[in-house]
């Protein structure tokens, strides 16, 4: 029994060995028939280069380095108000006509309507009352000085007729201010003290030169004192007026210059300068506004237009790379990052916007990192090219 298990034993160990045989002569023959294959990369982000090639990439470490991050603020046009003018009438009246509508371009002095009002016709009346107690006082004074020279009555009564001529003087003045203030010129009032005709309307007069923007007066409205019913802007100088986040607030100054970019105007860059930092934070949007000014001698600039402002932040020192070395696919910015011999991994960073030819680094690699900073986009398509393979 022992000698049959013997034998059995040897026999299916002599199977295997010569199974064993076989396969190895089939596969070794089989694998001298096939090509050898390169071992495929266990990164796809890396690329191996030879030493010919490597010589004409440019390799540097990201360093740090003085930059001024631009910044894009979405913002408006609208009128300057420093030279914006709410006219309005110094009196009670009615609107009898109205003579400029909204867009009109005007000049300082022409009327924009006419009103009729009682107030009008009682401050020409007092005028014409101061004007006649001035005329009684100068004769008045004319008669004393013969007296007191041909000794009928003493200087002390001269003196009290010529302390009544300069108050009645001084009433005429103020009657005379009253109607300027109403919006009577000074050929009207000169006028109504030859004839002494009443002046049944005034005009309410544009008291700048520039474009109506608003008109809130129609033909028998009452308008009140203090009430706006015109407004003049001149738009020869804009405001575009826009709002940084909080935490950029302090990287601008007041007369820093900016570049304006409307849309309507094409890829047209103005020139302008911020006259206006808010010194508080709009609470619900948590931005501060401010507010640059533009010249406008063309008007191509109008109120509400849209543009973006942009703006040079204070210079920092920040980690940066040249934006020649950027590498951008899918959304997202990459950098080569030397990891060996002829060896280069693409690596994501996150990176702020251009500062000139830089780009600020917020993360993804260190100060002495050794980047491509020339090259970069072959070195990518060598990649991609590998990764095909």
């Amino acid at each position: 029994m022992t000698n049959l298990t013997t034998r059995r034993g040897t026999t299916t160990l002599a199977l295997i060995l010569a199974m064993f045989a076989a396969g190895c002569g089939k596969s070794g023959t089989e694998a001298a028939k096939q090509p050898a294959k390169a071992v495929p990369r266990t990164d796809p982000m890396e690329v191996q280069l030879t030493p010919e090639m490597d010589k004409h990439f440019q390799i540097e470490p990201a360093v740090m380095a003085q930059v001024s991050v631009k910044q894009k603020v979405a913002g408006r046009i609208e009128a300057n108000e420093q030279r914006t003018t709410r006219i309005g009438s110094a009196v009670t009246g009615r609107i009898t006509q109205v003579l400029a509508e909204v867009g009109d371009r005007v000049r300082a002095g022409q009327p924009l309507a006419r009103l009729s009002s009682p107030e009008l016709t009682a401050a020409q009346l007092s005028f014409l009352r101061a004007l006649s107690a001035t005329k009684l006082a100068e004769r008045s004074v004319e008669r004393a000085q013969q007296l007191v020279t041909a000794d009928v009555i003493g200087s002390a009564e001269l003196q009290r007729r010529e302390v009544e001529l300069s108050v009645a003087r001084a009433e005429l003045r103020a009657a005379s201010d009253q109607l300027r203030l109403i919006g009577l010129n000074d050929q009207m009032i000169q006028r109504l003290q030859e004839t002494g005709a009443l002046t049944s309307e005034v005009a309410i007069t544009a008291s700048r030169t520039g474009i109506v923007v608003e008109r809130k007066v129609s033909q028998g409205q009452v308008a009140q004192p203090g009430d706006p019913l015109f407004t003049v802007a001149d738009l020869s100088n804009v405001w575009v007026v826009g709002a940084l986040p909080e935490q950029d607030a302090n990287s601008v100054q007041l007369n820093q210059q900016v570049e304006v970019e409307v849309p309507a105007l094409g890829v047209q860059k103005l020139k302008g300068r911020i006259v206006f930092i808010s010194d508080t934070v709009q609470q619900d949007t948590r931005t501060v506004p401010i507010r640059t000014a533009v010249e406008n001698p063309r008007f191509e600039l109008k109120p509400q237009m849209l543009a973006t402002l942009h703006l040079n932040g204070a210079y920092v020192k920040q980690l940066a790379v040249p934006s020649a070395a950027v590498v951008r696919e899918n959304d997202k910015d990459y950098v080569f990052v030397r990891v060996g011999d002829h060896r280069y991994r693409l690596t994501e960073v996150q990176l702020d916007a251009a500062a000139g030819e830089l780009r600020p680094v917020r993360k993804g690699i260190d100060e002495g990192t050794p980047i491509v900073v020339d090259g970069s986009f072959h070195l990518n398509s060598q990649r991609k090219r590998a990764e095909l393979e």
